[in-house]
């Protein structure tokens, strides 16, 4: 069985024009402008894998903007805006 850092190395690293720093760590650097980048991080948390499936919604937001925080910290970047990566299961989806 492959380990997500193998599927990643096989399957997303390419090169890339702007891409400083790409798959692997914390999060990636993107060449914006002459000397400035951007650091892009996304994780999905999986319920019943990072956070019980009955975990109210505001825990699990805080707890998901504090791992996407962590990585912009870790980076020494500055965070100025968030997106969201959503997975439902298909019972919340309806």
């Amino acid at each position: 069985m492959n380990s997500e850092f193998d599927i990643i190395h096989r399957y997303f690293t390419r090169p890339s024009r702007n891409a400083v720093l790409g798959p692997g760590d914390d999060a990636a650097l993107i060449a914006c402008k002459p000397g400035m980048n951007w650091a892009v991080s996304v994780d999905t948390l999986v319920a019943g894998r990072h956070f019980f499936s009955d975990t109210e919604p505001y825990a699990l937001g805080h707890k998901v903007l504090a791992v996407n925080l962590s990585d912009m910290a870790a980076m020494g970047a500055t965070p100025r805006w968030i997106t969201l990566s959503l997975t439902l299961t298909e019972t919340l989806a309806q």
